[in-house]
């Protein structure tokens, strides 16, 4: 597989918002690491699926969206639930399990929830959320809101029946949604050429009449231009479709004995790394130093250590509490 060259060039970005998005980046890596150390640990349970590699994703989207947008997302959300606004330590208490969790420890790592944020997943069938964004975009066109659904989900998502079903009501009714697909070349541990016939997924998408882009998901520069067209298109226009082309570093899952990609590979995209790429790009144009990185990377880390320590000193939900919120009919 032939990786492309890293993302380069001047970025022409004020300055404040490049050192943002940065910093964005440092708290999905830092956090995300903690993650997979607490899961040695066993502190974390269950299923894991790290973010690490594809941040710049949920970095440049989230500062193109507005707070009223919906967001909906996959099982690899935790990025996109921290800088949506989620507090780091909800999210690592509901890793732990722990009550004081942002889903009350029930839904752990695949099914973070924050209604005040209007993150609607973490959702952990693939393409489930499509429909689900579809339903919330069609719900505030009718209220007349002036708010966008942004659907994350991966290149998997594409193959399953929900993802034509959603673009073909999408398109049909003219909803204000963006869907962003994190193509990070495998579905769990199938390559894309070896599940897709038509590997071009804007293709699939612009056969529902839908307006598409393609954006290198590893330049958050790139990642932050297209997800602000995409709102603006989506709001004003109608439902579009945004391939973001980006690669995990880790595994599918803590699970994933990874058998099935070259370490070859992964070193060579390694190289196109967002958040080592754009420290490079912004340190030559004299926009970031070696300490201002550092004072970033610090607070990351000290973040991670109080959400650790928040989670650490939660509770268990009672035993007597297991039926709470279960419907049972009369």
């Amino acid at each position: 597989m032939k990786v492309p060259p890293p993302p380069a060039g001047k970025v022409k970005l004020p300055a404040k918002l490049s050192l943002a998005l940065l910093a964005d980046m440092l708290r999905i890596r830092r956090m995300e690491e903690k993650c997979a150390e607490l899961y040695g640990q066993q502190k974390i349970r269950g299923f894991l699926h790290l973010y690490i590699g594809e941040e710049a994703v949920a970095a440049g989207a989230m500062r193109a969206l507005e707070p009223e947008d919906n967001i909906v997302a996959t099982y690899r959300e935790h990025g996109h639930a921290l800088l949506r606004g989620v507090s780091m330590d909800a999210i690592m208490a509901e890793m732990y399990g722990k009550q004081e969790g942002c889903s009350r420890g029930r839904g752990g790592s695949m099914h973070l929830f924050d209604a005040q944020t209007r993150f609607y997943g973490g959702n952990a069938i693939v393409a489930g959320g499509l429909p689900l964004a579809a339903g919330l975009a069609l719900a505030a066109k009718l209220q007349k809101e002036k708010r966008v659904t942004a659907c994350f989900f991966g290149e998997g998502a594409v193959a399953e029946g929900a993802f034509h079903e959603s673009m073909n009501l999408a398109a049909l009714w003219g909803l204000p949604v963006a869907y962003l697909c994190e193509n990070n070349l495998y579905a769990m541990g199938t390559a894309l050429e070896r599940s897709e016939a038509q590997t071009d997924l804007c293709v699939k998408a612009a056969s529902y009449g839908m307006a598409t882009l393609k954006v290198d998901g590893m330049d958050v520069v790139a990642v932050h231009e297209a997800a602000r067209r995409a709102r603006e298109h989506a709001a004003k226009k109608g439902p579009i479709f945004v391939e973001f082309q980006t690669y995990r570093f880790r595994a599918h899952s803590m699970f994933d004995p990874e058998l099935y990609r070259e370490k070859s590979e992964v070193e060579a995209w390694k190289t196109r790394g967002p958040i080592h790429t754009f420290t490079a790009r912004l340190k030559a144009q004299g926009d970031l130093t070696e300490e201002r990185f550092l004072e970033l990377d610090a607070a990351a880390q000290a973040e991670v250590d109080e959400a650790v320590a928040f989670a650490e000193a939660g509770t268990w939900e009672p035993a007597e509490h297991l039926t709470a919120d279960v419907y049972t009919p009369q």
